[in-house]
């Protein structure tokens, strides 16, 4: 019983800062128009993550588009700056995309 207990705790433990940054990214309106796992209006964070997996400053690459737009790199349709996100904010939800492997 207390071995689940434990296990149980753990698991939880280990996926909360997942979900603290999805949250984030739903409070900040990213999910507005991407998800996870398959395009919206903007590509899916599986797509980002993979496109950007062996650039090595990529999590600053990737904040600097959140916090100042980007047009082109995935279609037409530009992805306007978020003026809500902070520089720090941004870091946090650039490192979470990378991680949607």
């Amino acid at each position: 019983m207390k071995k689940a207990i434990l296990f149980s705790l753990i698991s939880l433990l280990s996926a909360a800062p997942s979900w603290a940054d999805q949250a984030l990214a739903k409070s900040k309106n990213c999910m507005v128009c991407h998800a996870v796992d398959k395009k919206l209006v903007g590509p899916a964070y599986k797509d980002v993550a993979s496109k950007y997996a062996t650039q090595k400053d990529a999590v600053t690459h990737l904040a600097e588009k959140i916090t100042k737009g980007s047009r082109g790199t995935w279609g037409p349709v530009p992805m306007p700056p978020n003026a809500s996100v902070s520089a720090e904010e941004a870091k946090k939800l650039a490192s979470w995309i990378l991680a949607q492997k």
